[in-house]
């Protein structure tokens, strides 16, 4: 029986990229891995493109919600095999406490939620930047033979997928 892993896409709002990264995981590794997503601070909505990708890629968008990353530390909590922040300021906040000590990683992408200046094809265009990015280092990240790793090498090719792609 192969292990299923659990991923945790870390941003300060929760609201576009972690989401993106969210849904991409639990598609493309076909049950390998289930993606999940929080936010220091948390903006309380998903951005409506966000949600729109999501849904394109199958996944199921009701299941989507901005949400503190206070929530997977708690106890009862699904305990997280990789914990992967997207954002420059969700790596300066003081994290919490993990249980199980995952792997980590800092995998930044801008916020497409902020290319609010322009027209909906220029706010498109970064989502799908974003989308496009993250897409090339999940893929990265399910094709490593997790199993065959121990804790260094896999948090080195952790690292690594940030260079790679």
């Amino acid at each position: 029986m192969e292990k299923k892993y659990n991923v945790l896409f870390l941003c300060n709002e929760n609201s576009a990229r972690s989401i993106i990264a969210e849904a991409l995981t639990t598609t493309l590794s076909h049950g390998r891995f289930t993606g999940y997503s929080a936010g220091a601070k948390p903006s309380g909505t998903v951005h409506e493109i966000a949600l729109e990708m999501a849904k394109s890629m199958g996944f199921p968008i009701q299941l989507l919600r901005s949400k503190s990353w206070d929530e997977f530390s708690r106890e009862g909590a699904p305990k997280m095999d990789f914990i992967i922040t997207l954002c420059d300021t969700a790596i300066a906040e003081e994290c919490p406490i993990w249980p199980g000590h995952p792997s980590t990683a800092h995998w930044g992408f801008p916020n497409p939620a902020d290319s609010k200046i322009g027209d909906d094809e220029k706010i498109s265009q970064a989502f799908k930047r974003v989308e496009m990015g993250l897409r090339n280092r999940i893929e990265l990240l399910i094709d490593l033979p997790i199993e065959t790793l121990n804790r260094l090498q896999i948090q080195d090719q952790l690292h690594s997928i940030h260079y790679s792609s």
